[in-house]
């Protein structure tokens, strides 16, 4: 069996998602599909609307045969981090390609990679974003800026995957959906941004997703409590208040000198956009400043997030048959640790960082998110 992987959220599962899926497997050939999917914490410094273990399984219902985890340490980064953890597992897995969406597949991204490979700089310097170090190099090398996200995107998946001793094919399509930026569903159309699919379900829209997503995303979103960063301002806040200023100054991603003033505003603001408006200056993204504010709920530093980084691992969220045959046929061969439920010792050592963030998304979801949780197996899908 021979195995084709994608890198996703599905924050939540849409049409395109489904598009994706399906193009997946016909563009490759493939006889499988592993989808490794972010947890309940986003790249965009955000929670999941619904949680890992229900996206999982709208995946398996809408194309995928095995999904992965991808790990919160690699899963809340900028695009470069977040790629290379995703391309790492895929990898593991043995996949022989990996399809992506971007707004421009017709880029050579190839290209552009071998030609900022020999210009490309340290891009971890925190107090400028990695979109801008890196544009900055890239239209040193090359001439050419690359503004949207998902072709940003693309050039890390290219970056990380040159890194590999045998890289796996890329295969770019063009993304069947609005701009991650439009935050409204056209009338009588299939797809919708998922900006726009949750800010109709926030709202209750729920006539305008029936046409954009499937049924059974849309039954889960009536039916389930939804997740957004005010849930969980009470308990932001009251770290950003109480926790030394010398430790928040070690989270993750923090700037010199950005934990004073994220405790300074944490005093006066009303509520978490209240917060992230205030402290948003010309210096940081919105996005950087939502990655930091996950950083410091999760109490995650820097210093255990890097060490984490360095011993990725797989953690099954569910398979269908096609793709429990395939996680049989790898297993032997696997460079990385397989983990298929958390038990006591793993939730303090090595899942440790994974077991915090699903402990506190639970304080608002209300399921268990980790210990004991068994894979989902479901049944093929047919047609």
């Amino acid at each position: 069996m021979q195995a084709v992987g994608l890198i996703t959220e599905y924050n939540p599962l849409h049409n395109g998602h489904r598009y994706h899926l399906q193009r997946a497997q016909q563009l490759t050939g493939a006889d499988c599909v592993v989808v490794v999917m972010s947890g309940n914490w986003l790249q965009r410094g955000e929670p999941a609307i619904l949680d890992k273990w229900t996206r999982a399984k709208l995946a398996l219902a809408n194309g995928a045969d095995l999904v992965i985890e991808l790990p919160v340490f690699f899963a809340a980064q900028p695009a470069h981090l977040f790629a290379r953890g995703g391309i790492e597992l895929l990898s593991a897995l043995n996949c022989t390609s990996v399809v992506f969406g971007a707004e421009h597949p017709e880029l050579d991204f190839q290209r552009l990679t071998a030609a900022i490979a020999a210009n490309q700089g340290d891009f971890s310097h925190y107090n400028a974003t990695y979109a801008t170090q890196f544009n900055s190099a890239l239209q040193a090398a090359t001439g050419v800026t690359l503004t949207a996200a998902n072709d940003m995107l693309s050039f890390c998946y290219y970056t990380a995957n040159q890194a590999l001793a045998h890289p796996m094919r890329l295969v770019p399509i063009k993304r069947q959906q609005a701009d991650h930026a439009t935050t409204a569903i056209a009338t009588g159309s299939s797809y919708a941004s998922g900006t726009a699919v949750r800010q109709a379900a926030f709202d209750q829209n729920w006539g305008s997703l029936k046409s954009v997503v499937p049924t059974d995303t849309l039954t889960a979103l009536t039916t389930q409590r939804l997740q957004r960063w005010a849930d969980f301002w009470p308990f932001l806040q009251y770290q950003l208040l109480t926790v030394d200023i010398a430790h928040s100054g070690q989270y993750d991603q923090m700037a010199e000198g950005l934990e004073y003033r994220m405790q300074t505003m944490a005093q006066r603001a009303t509520s978490f956009d209240d917060f992230i408006h205030q402290v948003k200056s010309k210096r940081y993204t919105y996005t950087r400043l939502q990655r930091v504010a996950t950083a410091a709920l999760l109490q995650l530093t820097q210093a255990e997030v890097q060490a984490a980084q360095a011993h990725n691992y797989l953690r099954v969220l569910g398979f269908t048959p096609k793709g429990q045959a395939y996680l049989h046929q790898v297993k032997k061969q696997l460079p990385l640790p397989l983990y298929t439920k958390i038990n006591q010792k793993l939730r303090q050592h090595a899942l440790n960082l994974d077991y915090r963030a699903g402990r506190v998304y639970q304080l608002i979801n209300g399921q268990s998110q980790d210990l004991y949780r068994q894979p989902w197996q479901l049944p093929a899908i047919i047609g």
